[in-house]
């Protein structure tokens, strides 16, 4: 496996951006892999090898470069409120925007990479980038064909750039995996994603008897049949759509 972190000139600045992909053969299908509200940690980066293992150019960037700030636990906090707290500032100080342009300066940068074909691109979000992967799919309709949203949140809203306008959008295929228990993303919310992606090329899926946070090992709500089955359902998706 190829990995390198490097910083990628974007409008704002640079978004230290951590990338991996296979040794041999290539060019890969590139993938974007937007973090969730924790920011970069090491159990992200070893999501974003496991997507690379099976034949992709995976780019995970650093969504929190404009605060200065990229691994949470560099601040040095110790008391949980005043992490949280912190850790909600950062989320609420990004908008669509940012992320699009964001978007913009990754894939700028992956079309002068040998081993990235930008031709074939996915993306998948977690907890607040959900919406950033559905939106960039709609923003690219030309070379993202795949875009998934994990326990993703504010899946339905009254904005432009609310996930459930997506289809309209793009003719990306659009997976959707919810936690049946959810405080960001209630049974109400999903029910309507899934009435808006009826006959469209999409799929809203439930994971029953799981929280929030099921796919990530560090975490205390951590389920590891529905941790698989949300790789099988990447894995299927990405391979349908952007190698078949």
């Amino acid at each position: 496996m190829i990995e390198q972190q490097i910083d990628i000139p974007t409008k704002d600045g640079k978004t230290t951006t951590f990338i991996c992909h296979p040794e041999r053969e290539g060019p890969y299908p590139t993938i974007l892999f937007y973090m969730d509200a924790p920011a970069i940690r090491e159990e992200l980066r070893d999501m974003a090898r496991r997507l690379a293992s099976v034949g992709y150019y995976v780019m995970l960037p650093n969504l929190y470069y404009r605060s200065g700030v990229m691994e949470l636990a560099d601040l040095g906090i110790t008391d949980m409120d005043a992490w949280r707290a912190k850790m909600f500032e950062f989320m609420e100080s990004l908008t669509m925007t940012m992320i699009m342009e964001d978007t913009d300066a990754l894939l700028a940068y992956a079309e002068n990479q040998s081993a990235a074909d930008t031709r074939r691109v996915g993306c998948v979000g977690y907890c607040m980038s959900g919406q950033y992967s559905v939106n960039a799919a709609a923003r690219y309709p030309e070379r993202i064909f795949a875009a998934a949203s994990i326990y993703g949140v504010r899946l339905v809203t009254d904005k432009d750039d609310s996930p459930h306008l997506a289809p309209a959008k793009t003719g990306a295929e659009l997976y959707f995996g919810c936690a049946e228990t959810d405080h960001w993303a209630p049974p109400e919310m999903v029910e309507a994603l899934r009435t808006a992606m009826a006959g469209k090329n999409a799929e809203v899926e439930l994971y029953p008897g799981v929280e929030h946070g099921f796919a990530f090992p560090q975490r205390p709500v951590y389920n590891k049949q529905a941790a698989e089955r949300h790789w099988e359902r990447l894995f299927s998706l990405f391979h349908r759509r952007l190698q078949a």
